[in-house]
């Protein structure tokens, strides 16, 4: 098959076979060949054209199952009928709940061994997510009185890290008892700021990811 003249098209089609494997096999266990062999005859050529590493595709797909996500944040961040802590337990929830997870969670590569897919995820959160979401609404909550702390940016920040990082089982293979002690901590924490936003149907879902997450490797 001689290379999509249409770009678009075929960087979608790398990305479906690239998500079909990856769901199948697993990241770590699907090579750029593995992709290639299933793209009906397109060339090496044309994938490097569009994408110079597998992790690249990994990201891209990624940011495909997840394009909804920041429209959910900032639906949530704008409402008028929430305090800051019925937002920041809104956008937990949405986003552990989505159905979408349990795909990211079977796909997801042994994030600890690819740093550079890892350290993209870091700054992503710290220069976008934090700043545009989630700090607006700890000083909307600071405001209202459901927040309880005189440093917005910081507790912003601690909160994504904690929920995005230390929480991953991807990152430290955490089992689901483990993924449900950390949560335990997380838990205290947050209400030390006034924050009790989880829930048994979001511990529950976490301890479920991770082993989804456990059971695709």
């Amino acid at each position: 098959m001689a290379r999509n003249k249409y770009p678009e098209e075929t960087i979608n089609l790398i990305l479906d076979v690239a998500f079909r494997l990856f769901m199948q096999k697993g990241y770590e266990h699907t090579s750029i060949q593995d992709i290639i062999d299933n793209l009906g005859g397109l060339s090496k050529g044309a994938i490097y054209h569009h994408f110079k590493s597998k992790e690249e595709i990994l990201i891209a797909v990624t940011d495909r199952m997840t394009s909804d996500s920041n429209q959910m944040l900032a639906v949530i961040r704008d409402r008028s009928d929430m305090n800051g802590k019925e937002k920041l337990k809104a956008i937990f929830k949405e986003s552990i709940l989505r159905p979408v997870q349990s795909d990211i969670f079977t796909a997801a590569p042994n994030l600890g061994e690819n740093p550079r897919f890892m350290f993209i995820m870091l700054r992503d959160t710290i220069d976008e997510a934090v700043p545009l979401y989630i700090r607006p609404i700890v000083e909307q909550g600071i405001a209202d009185g459901s927040i309880q702390t005189q440093y917005s940016a910081e507790l912003s920040e601690l909160i994504v890290l904690a929920a995005n990082f230390w929480l991953n089982p991807m990152i430290f293979n955490n089992t689901p008892e483990e993924c449900y002690r950390k949560l335990m901590v997380f838990d205290q924490m947050l209400r030390g700021f006034g924050l009790d936003v989880l829930d048994d149907e979001m511990i529950n879902r976490l301890q479920e990811l991770a082993q989804i997450y456990q059971d695709s490797k």
